[in-house]
């Protein structure tokens, strides 16, 4: 990624002057991913290492592909081996960009360009503006913006999901304004100018010899067509976690009159590496306003694709979030400050008997209803990857001592859709609704199992124990290296697990617990003071000094 920068970050920059490969770092860092490893792979496989040679690519496949997901919000992108083949200097002149599968996907995407409108000119004036695109974001800053609401300070919910699922439906305070983006921002495509696969002599073989190459073990990776191939994921508009190139432009062009209008100190996040919240931290760095990311998931060493933060304040939850995000964090003036999670806030007030009411209810229709039961907190993996932790899951508890049923949890990105293979094989297993989740029904349950769900956190903070699955090739939250949590690799140890509940309990300090999130029921509060200590006074509209980010003249250049 370092040798892709400095090879081709100059090719297109947006009107704030942030670099393509700035903006689109994730999805792009991820097709690299992908591909690193077939490399890798290839150069592990026996016959190739005796005897390697050039690939050939196979004709007619697609250079880029999609790999199967059970999450509505991102695209899997991958490259096939004749894309991998393309990279390392093969010529192709019968391989379409993209596989049959991703142009279905695409085929009804907005093709023309189409600038959107600028923010309304009725916004009033506020401290703040929050950006959210997730419900796992506005479930974070919504909290945080009450608080400053009740006293008296005006701010504006910026809900910019492509997923309705994903959206904030109310904000329930009159001083906290949900604004939503035009629907046709972010539908558009175009990828970054000068960077298309179809480019003039593309097909060709070239001299290898004479291109800039770097060296993945014994592979020469070409950087002309990496670039290549890195542009072709954003060609295409996925919504709002991968929009395309041009999607990418006209959202800074609007987000930068938003904040025109709005007039705030203080632009809150919490995905600041993903596209859009790149672009909404470097035009409020751009315009001298205060930058503020409140952490929403947790982090270990291998849950980030790109270990990088941008803005000037990081809340995260825990002592242990301290030392990532300072290794993280890019701005050189970053302040990190240690005040727990605001969607945790209300975990004190919760009702476990109407939640408990809500889990006998999903399992009523077993033959013997469970006496105990186990909520499973999913990810969006592969249906593959699910079926195989859903495997063994109901293995290891139709071992166990006690009856135990189990309730399947979507995560926010996935539809009921992604578990209907377990159903039919285990139809003594529940899914709970989405608007319910994890967290409308973890409270009650006897044990909660996950891979790497925040939800295992809430779980231990409201003291029901939790097994941490560590699989092969998965990562985890690590609570079980806190001795927090049970780890399971095998269906037998999950048995031992939910036998152990009836005796065992795991001793939990109260240092363990704000080691991984520091709770005390008033997150939201303490980090809506932040706000208000390192805030300042909104720039008025007569102020000499205030400076628009983006010069006059240069939003057509960039559009083009």
């Amino acid at each position: 990624m370092a040798a892709l920068e400095e090879f081709s970050a100059h090719a297109a920059r947006t009107a704030a002057d942030a670099s393509w490969l700035h903006v689109q770092h994730v999805p792009v860092r991820r097709l690299v991913t992908q591909l690193v490893r077939k490399l890798l792979a290839l150069a592990s496989w026996e016959p190739f290492a005796q005897s390697p040679g050039p690939l050939a690519p196979a004709p007619y496949e697609g250079l880029v592909s999609i790999r199967p997901t059970s999450s509505r919000e991102y695209r899997a992108y991958t490259v096939t081996w004749s894309g991998v083949a393309y990279a390392l200097g093969a010529p192709t002149p019968h391989s379409p960009p993209f596989s049959a599968g991703l142009r279905r996907i695409t085929a009804e995407l907005v093709s023309e360009e189409q600038a959107p409108e600028p923010p309304a000119a009725v916004l009033p004036k506020a401290s703040v503006v929050a950006l959210s695109w997730s419900s796992r974001h506005w479930q974070t800053l919504l909290p945080v913006l009450r608080e400053l609401a009740a006293e008296g300070r005006k701010s504006v919910l910026v809900d910019l999901a492509s997923d309705p699922a994903e959206r904030c439906p109310s904000t329930g305070a009159e001083a906290v304004l949900l604004h939503s983006g035009p629907a046709e921002m972010l539908a558009q495509t175009g990828s970054v100018p000068g960077l298309g696969l179809g480019a003039e002599g593309d097909a060709g073989s070239g001299d290898a010899a004479e291109t800039v190459a770097v060296v993945v073990g014994p592979h020469r990776v070409r950087l002309d067509r990496l670039a290549r191939l890195a542009a072709a994921v954003m060609e295409s508009s996925s919504g709002c976690t991968q929009p395309s190139w041009r999607a990418s432009v006209h959202a800074e062009l609007w987000l930068n009159d938003l904040l025109g209008q709005v007039g705030p100190h203080t632009v809150l996040v919490s995905n600041d590496t993903s596209p859009l919240g790149v672009l909404a931290v470097h035009s409020a760095e751009a315009r001298g306003l205060n930058t503020m990311l409140v952490q929403h998931g947790a982090w270990t060493s291998e849950s980030v694709t790109w270990p990088a933060l941008h803005s000037r304040h990081i809340v995260v939850m825990g002592e242990r979030d301290v030392a990532p995000a300072r290794a993280w964090a890019r701005h050189p003036k970053a302040e990190i400050h240690v005040l727990g999670q605001p969607r945790f806030d209300t975990l004190i007030g919760i009702s476990r008997k109407a939640q408990r009411r809500y889990l006998e209810k999903l399992l009523a229709r077993a033959k013997e209803p469970p006496g105990q039961i186990m909520v499973w907190a999913c990810q969006p993996l592969s249906p593959e990857q699910l079926e195989a932790q859903a495997d063994l899951l109901v293995t290891g508890m139709a071992q166990a001592t006690d009856r135990w049923g189990l309730v399947i949890a979507p995560h926010p990105a996935q539809g009921p859709e992604a578990f209907a293979a377990i159903l039919r094989r285990y139809p003594q297993v529940a899914v709970a609704d989405g608007a319910v989740g994890a967290r409308g029904c973890l409270a009650a349950a006897d044990a909660l199992v996950s891979v790497y769900s925040t939800c295992e956190i809430e779980a231990l903070l409201v003291d029901v124990p939790v097994l941490e699955l560590k699989l092969p090739g998965q990562r985890t939250l690590g609570l079980a290296e806190h001795g927090l949590a049970r780890p399971c690799s095998e269906a037998a140890e999950v048995t031992q697990a939910l036998n152990q509940l009836r005796t065992t309990h795991l001793a939990v300090t109260r240092d363990s617990i704000d080691a991984v999130c520091r709770w005390r029921g008033n997150s939201a509060l303490d980090v809506a003071q932040l706000i208000v200590a390192r805030g300042r006074r909104p720039l008025s509209e007569s102020d000499p000094h205030h400076a628009t980010a983006i010069p006059q003249g240069k939003e057509e250049e960039v559009v083009r």
